[in-house]
């Protein structure tokens, strides 16, 4: 069926921007979804369900991984969706990072979720049916200016993404990412709210327009579902037409 019931749902960074999207669509197909995130005090006056779970914490801290994982299995023992969401990004040209800048970027963006789907595997297994998304970017296969380090971080999700869709596919585990171009998010305003760089994202969009967090949630959805059953190791992108376009 075109829906999450009975499906239940871990998602990092679920307040804002691309997760919580991502956690209104889950909650609306039916799923339990169980939010992570530094803060979901922003929350109380948009999501109320008694299907929602919300954890506080910094998923870069290994303990709070672990209190994670222990938690889905006190709470459900299986999982049968994982959205690695957690990003965060630091825009400079690559001879102005400084060590901790870049280190900072890549225990955000890709040890944290590595290591939490690692600890997930148990209970993705139990789940006989599971699907794994992992959002990346565009900037993990092309480069749109936005800092090197945060491209080597996504372009690394993409290519465990298709490692994992072969290793675990015996396990009944998909794994797949989503790679979306410019969304109207948190992450993204600072770079949307000037003039003449938006200009330049625009000319390079088809479709002449930034996305919006449902329209990456809805691919997300999809993913998840047992509709998408034999789509696994893909690569998609929500970018407007951008990657195909030549002049």
């Amino acid at each position: 069926m075109w829906d999450l019931n009975n499906k239940k749902a871990l998602v990092t960074g679920g307040t804002k921007g691309i997760g919580l999207a991502v956690t209104k669509e889950f909650l609306a197909l039916g799923a339990d979804v169980m939010i992570v995130a530094r803060s979901t005090e922003n929350l109380k006056n948009q999501l109320r369900s008694d299907k929602l779970i919300t954890l506080e914490g910094d998923v870069t801290d290994s303990k709070f991984r672990t209190k994670i994982i222990q938690k889905a299995a006190e709470q459900w023992g299986k999982l049968d969706i994982l959205v690695n969401n957690v990003g965060t990004n630091i825009r400079k040209n690559f001879v102005d990072y400084s060590e901790e800048e870049y280190r900072k970027l890549f225990e955000i963006n890709l040890f944290s979720m590595l290591d939490l789907t690692k600890q997930s595997f148990s209970l993705l297994k139990n789940s006989g049916n599971a699907s794994v998304v992992n959002i990346a970017s565009v900037a993990g296969s092309l480069d749109v200016q936005s800092g090197p380090p945060y491209g080597m971080t996504k372009a690394a999700i993409i290519q465990l993404s298709r490692h994992l869709a072969a290793e675990w596919a015996p396990n009944h585990i998909r794994v797949n990412t989503v790679s979306p171009w410019y969304i109207e998010t948190p992450l993204t305003e600072s770079v949307l709210s000037q003039p003449a760089r938006l200009e330049k994202i625009l000319a390079r969009t088809p479709m002449a327009r930034v996305g919006q967090p449902q329209e990456v949630a809805s691919l997300v959805a999809f993913l998840a579902m047992d509709k998408s059953s034999y789509i696994t190791g893909q690569n998609i992108l929500v970018d407007g037409g951008m990657s195909v376009k030549g002049l």
